[in-house]
């Protein structure tokens, strides 16, 4: 997706989820820092933000900028340096054991590479059913999970009994986002999720990733490189640096009124259908 679409539907116009206040501040980050080896490179330096429920929020940013290192880190895959992160209110940095499994329920990830992610001889039955231990079913059944996990990202019940080689890239990355969503998340991190798609296949995923937002609610976190998807699917723009966040607002403010410098050079390269 490269040209400067309308901004996906604002947060009044989606469902939200049963019990979920729209609009609520999930996810706090709070001067975060991320120092790698002896010369203490700033991967992420001094980072902070808020994302709200129901809504996409977008990180941007050319390779290097610490986008992808802020993403494990809001994860828990790796330890800050310093700052904090709250899920919910709740202080999650330095959680461990039980706590840290149940926050990794509540915080789902996709990553760009839905071929390494596949066992080449498992049907997308067992590998959906491979979350078993961690899914709290409530009386559902675990076939009918899998099957509305799959419906929601439109895929039919006969995927279930598919491989992989069966599948093209976009069918394998739909069948990661219904992975992370057996686990019903507060939070979606898409990491560069298409960019190992072509451009038709791409365009097809961002649109899974706004219709969840639009009729479920999901709260997405997306993180990429390319600031023209930011645009068609974002309600907000974060714009990374050099470990850095340089600007950050609502998408109709980031893509007409720039205020940074490094902003306006991403937005350079993408055409605009708005004068």
């Amino acid at each position: 997706m490269t040209s400067l679409e309308k901004p996906a539907d604002s947060p009044a116009d989606k469902a939200e989820p049963d019990g979920v206040e729209p609009g609520k501040e999930i996810l706090k980050v709070d001067r975060l820092h991320k120092y790698f080896g002896k010369g203490g490179v700033k991967a992420v330096d001094d980072v902070s933000f808020a994302i709200r429920s129901g809504e996409i929020t977008t990180v941007v940013g050319e390779s290097g900028s610490g986008k992808s290192t802020l993403a494990r880190l809001i994860l828990r895959l790796m330890p800050p340096t310093s700052g904090r992160i709250e899920l919910n209110g709740t202080d999650v940095t330095t959680i461990k054991g039980k706590a840290l499994h149940t926050y990794w329920r509540d915080v789902q990830a996709v990553f760009q590479d839905p071929f390494s992610a596949f066992n080449q001889f498992f049907t997308v039955r067992r590998l959906l059913s491979r979350s078993k231990g961690m899914l709290d079913l409530k009386g559902e059944s675990l076939e009918d999970r899998m099957l509305a996990s799959l419906e929601q990202v439109g895929l039919k019940k006969d995927s279930l009994d598919k491989y992989p080689h069966q599948m093209s890239g976009g069918q394998r990355q739909r069948v990661m986002i219904a992975r992370a969503l057996m686990m019903r998340p507060v939070l979606l991190i898409a990491d560069e999720a298409t960019s190992m798609l072509d451009a038709s296949l791409r365009a097809n995923i961002l649109n899974v990733l706004t219709d969840l937002r639009t009729d479920t609610g999901l709260t997405i976190l997306f993180i990429t490189h390319d600031i023209g998807q930011a645009c068609y699917v974002s309600d907000r723009i974060l714009v990374m640096k050099h470990g850095k966040l340089v600007e950050s607002g609502p998408t109709e403010d980031v893509i007409f009124r720039p205020e940074h410098e490094y902003t306006r050079q991403l937005l350079e390269d993408v055409p605009r259908l708005h004068g």
